[in-house]
């Protein structure tokens, strides 16, 4: 087996700060928030605060130092959705609170290269997400989490047993697998490393109480086992992120979102599902949070795609209050769809282009003003498509509708005839001498059956401005003239 240790030594302080789009000057404090400082961020170290020092005190160095509250609530969540994304590497990793996530990479070496392909994967992952943490290989889950904790380098498979004894002593206190006491034991004893440790007689020290010592080395060498269990991926995808101060920039809101989505991304690849929509919390301190529904027009999995529909939605959105917090809620997954294409076959991605565009303008101008269009057996052009209705969300795009039978399968016949791209809503009464007919009449007549006949005939024609239009005289008294369309 082989064991990958993600260590996030800064959680406390990260979960406040990866919605950051750059320094802020943050410290975390023990509750209550009058204690003393825990951690602080980069530019309130700069500024002279330090763990250990009175909130009163660092305040007084930086008056603009935002002080937070421990929250372990926070943490834990932060640690369940690492390992969610985390899962897209492998499905055998286990939670090892308050700081880590263990990833057993030994059975997909082959997918991803080696393990040092993945432990740079994993990193710049981490980084996406907005989390910096160590990370380290080893034989065994708790050596792992040992080196990741002292240098956070991997050792090699040949002497990661030699490289385990150089580690300092105060890495048994991990996972609470010694307490203080037995600690200030052992170093009273004048141990340094766990070279000195492995070398004691295990009776003296179980005499003396501090055989937990041993039991911890023991499971970290392999010698005993160090059975833990397996963390499952949950079924739906519900993630927060916290906010430095509250705000009501688009772009910093965008910022924190990406955040998400890239959890999201890892979680969906992890179930090898897709989304076609989900939903975005804008969460307000004194107000209700405010709601973003995020449609797609055919499951995804790329999280660049849904911040793309994001920025467009927070484009036209008036915000009631600035916000303090975003919440990234999707709950039905569908099948993440494969393909498989030659090497000149570019059709997937025109496809993937043209559901990006519509996604986009529906995100800015409203769903119900986007519809795709249908072709309908009737040589009159103004009966000859209608709109599809916007399907609700869950659907995959108007293909749902169409397999309901909603509106009849059918295909105009192959002509050599032109048609406008836009045609008017209404035909609009013209004046024949201004246009310059480039064609012969295409004769139009039809329409017996539903008592709305016309007798045309069309001609493609260029009006003063040199535009190419689509116009037709109407065979019926008077035979006025009227324009029906441009082309592009």
């Amino acid at each position: 087996m082989l064991w990958l240790a993600i260590l996030l030594p800064a959680l406390p302080l990260q979960v406040f700060t990866r919605g950051a789009r750059a320094d802020t000057a943050i410290a975390v404090t023990a509750a209550p928030a009058q204690a003393c400082i825990l951690a602080a961020s980069p530019f309130a170290t700069a500024a002279g605060v330090r763990p250990g020092q009175r909130s009163a005190s660092a305040l007084a160095l930086l008056p603009e130092l935002q002080l937070h509250a421990r929250a372990p609530e926070r943490e834990a969540r932060a640690l369940h959705e690492i390992a969610s994304w985390a899962a897209r590497f492998t499905p055998r990793l286990s939670l090892s609170p308050p700081d880590a996530v263990l990833l057993e990479i030994g059975s997909c070496l082959r997918l991803f290269g080696n393990a040092q392909l993945i432990e740079a994967e994993v990193q710049a992952g981490l980084r996406e997400l907005g989390f910096e943490a160590h990370t380290a290989c080893a034989p065994t889950a708790l050596a792992a989490r040992w080196f990741a904790r002292a240098n956070g380098r991997s050792p090699t498979a040949a002497d990661w047993l030699d490289a385990l004894e150089r580690l300092p002593l105060d890495v048994l206190g991990d996972e609470d697998g010694c307490d203080a006491a037995t600690l200030a034991l052992l170093a009273g004893l004048g141990l340094r490393t766990l070279a000195e440790l492995h070398r004691l007689p295990a009776a003296g020290l179980a005499r003396r109480g501090a055989q937990a010592a041993m039991h911890c080395l023991a499971r970290a060498r392999g010698e005993t086992p160090d059975p833990r269990p397996w963390f499952e991926v949950g079924e739906s995808f519900d993630c927060g992120l916290a906010l430095p101060a509250p705000t009501h920039h688009a772009e910093a809101l965008l910022f924190a979102a990406r955040r998400l989505f890239a959890s999201l991304g890892g979680w969906l690849r992890a179930r090898h599902a897709a989304i076609d929509h989900c939903r975005l919390l804008l969460e307000h301190e004194y107000q209700p949070a405010t709601g973003l529904e995020l449609v797609l027009g055919s499951p995804s999995q790329d999280e660049c795609r849904l911040l793309l529909i994001a920025r467009e939605r927070l484009g036209t959105l008036q915000l009631a209050a600035d916000v303090s917090g975003l919440r990234l809620l999707a709950e039905h997954t569908l099948a993440a769809a494969t393909s498989s294409t030659d090497l000149f076959d570019d059709s997937s991605r025109v496809r993937e282009q043209a559901d990006l565009l519509l996604d986009r303008l529906r995100a800015r101008l409203g769903r119900d003003r986007v519809s795709q269009l249908r072709a309908l057996p009737d040589h009159r052009p103004e009966a000859a498509w209608a709109g599809l209705p916007h399907p609700p969300a869950g659907r995959t795009g108007a293909r749902a509708v169409v397999a309901k039978g909603t509106l009849p399968a059918w295909r105009p016949p192959a002509t050599d005839r032109l048609r406008p791209l836009w045609l008017l809503p209404t035909p609009r009464s013209v004046d024949p001498d201004a246009f310059v007919l480039l064609s012969e009449a295409e004769r139009i007549e039809c329409g017996w059956w539903d008592e709305q006949p016309v007798c045309r005939d069309y001609y493609l024609a260029r009006d003063t401005r040199q535009a190419l239009c689509w116009i037709y005289q109407c065979l019926d008294k008077p035979q006025a003239w009227y324009l029906h369309g441009y082309f592009g």
